[in-house]
């Protein structure tokens, strides 16, 4: 048996933070969230993401859930040679 890998889910909120101009202070005021908790959210150290925070996150920056989160793919095993 192999162990598969499903991929993950990047979250974009440098890139955004970046392309609106705003800083991570100000962020936090308007959303009203913690500094650490963007930090965290930036650095993709977030392991359970939180549908208040990301509409939060989202109506702040004027932003889709798509330009904010991104679907990796996992690779999968190459099972061609078993039958």
């Amino acid at each position: 048996m192999y162990e598969q890998n499903f991929g993950f889910i990047q979250i974009k909120l440098a890139e955004l933070i970046e392309e609106r101009g705003i800083s991570k202070n100000k962020l936090s005021h308007r959303a009203e969230m913690q500094r650490t908790q963007i930090n965290q959210y930036c650095n993709n150290q977030v392991t359970r993401l939180d549908t208040a925070v990301l509409a939060r996150i989202c109506t702040t920056l004027d932003c889709k859930i798509e330009d904010l989160l991104e679907f990796i793919p996992g690779q999968m095993p190459d099972n061609s040679d078993k039958s």
